[in-house]
């Protein structure tokens, strides 16, 4: 019943029973239920047939609030949502990622605290916190999972970390998927085939499945920043192994690239602000990226069959300089069936797919038919 609400426009009591299938006695007993917990409320509208007015009602995404949270290597993005992701209030700022887990997880918790007081709200409101981390995370248990640039925080239990200190269930996840899972809610929810490359200091993928995030077995899915490539044949990478895209095509590789090349850039941010400035042999280097991370993109179209690639992080506002790189490759090594409908863009969202898909993770576990079962009592 709440799915029904939550997908779709008010609906009265004589719609539900029809769309559910569900007698009119039982569909009252449910919304009765549901509007005691708030998750529903009468629409300020309603319909008429020409007798007595029948009040519609519609899903309450005020009925809780969601922390979000997308901690990157140095920068870090944190929010506090309704139920449809709307971001009510957001801070960013620059906390480096290899201070460790307990500095890191106590700024966060009382950013948290911070953001809910400026909103005149407060954590009885709260359903549930997101966070996205820049690493390998085992989902089940939300741990980090020897993460190459995350030192100290290897198997740190992020979530109880949290959960003590907040009161509220914690979801923990890999910082690219929280945010193919944004892209898709914000954008793409059309496309049930969906991949999301991040690139900025490394490279990694998240996939959407028939609707819904791939994980893999141990979450470990998606770490394309670490496939081997021809042209990195031999290249150091930061995970210890040589010949990864990483090291030719992230963020760090290119700021090497470029100040080879005699030009001032130390991370990713210098190499967009040349690119910005209109240098051409920037463009040159960055588009030859682009060519690189195509060519591992064009072995996953021709596995996956994606409707959409979408390619977001600090990288991709390079824009047109990148994606005709990646294009080319793909275009040029994929299947004719496999690209017939495929689109190629950046990512919609920019620096916010993080915190998006972060309370969409909250979101739909705790909107899953099963918890709501539980928490309504007929």
């Amino acid at each position: 019943m709440l799915s029904v609400l939550r997908e779709g426009p008010a609906r009265t009591r004589t719609e539900l029973a029809h769309i559910t299938g569900l007698a009119r006695s039982t569909v009252s007993q449910r919304l009765d239920a549901l509007l005691r917990h708030r998750w529903i409320v009468p629409a300020d509208d309603v319909i008429s047939s020409g007798g007595r007015p029948a009040t519609a009602f519609a899903f309450n995404k005020a009925a809780r609030l969601v922390l979000a949270a997308d901690l990157g290597v140095t920068h870090d993005r944190v929010a506090l949502t309704d139920l449809g992701a709307t971001v009510l209030a957001e801070r960013t700022a620059e906390v480096p990622i290899d201070r460790g887990p307990e500095p890191t997880l106590a700024w966060l918790a009382q950013t948290f605290t911070e953001l809910l007081a400026e909103s005149g709200r407060d954590l009885a409101e709260v359903c549930g916190a997101g966070i996205g981390l820049p690493g390998p995370v085992e989902h089940v248990s939300g741990r980090p999972v020897n993460p190459p640039i995350m030192p100290g925080w290897d198997r740190f239990p992020v979530p109880e970390w949290l959960v003590e200190r907040l009161g509220v269930p914690v979801l923990v996840d890999n910082d690219v998927n929280i945010m193919a899972l944004g892209e898709h809610w914000a954008g793409h929810s059309e496309a049930d085939q969906l991949i999301f490359v991040k690139i900025g200091t490394g490279i990694g993928c998240g996939t959407i499945s028939d609707g819904r995030l791939h994980r893999g077995a141990q979450g470990a899915a998606g770490d394309i920043g670490h496939i081997r490539v021809a042209t990195a044949d031999g290249v150091l990478c930061p995970c210890g192994n040589r010949g990864c895209l990483e090291a030719v095509a992230g963020g760090a590789a290119l700021a090497a690239r470029v100040a080879a090349a005699g030009l001032p850039a130390r991370r990713s941010r210098d190499v967009m602000e040349l690119l910005r400035a209109g240098h051409p042999e920037v463009a040159r280097i960055v588009r030859q990226a682009g060519r690189e991370i195509g060519d591992v993109l064009a072995s996953i179209v021709n596995f996956f069959n994606p409707a959409v690639i979408v390619i977001g992080g600090d990288v991709a506002e390079a824009g047109e300089h990148l994606l005709a790189g990646v294009r080319e490759v793909i275009y040029k090594r994929s299947l004719p069936l496999a690209t017939q409908h495929l689109r190629i863009q950046a990512s919609e969202l920019g620096d916010r797919a993080g915190i998006i898909g972060a309370a969409v993770m909250v979101i739909e576990d705790v909107l899953a038919p099963e918890a709501v079962d539980s928490m309504v009592t007929i």
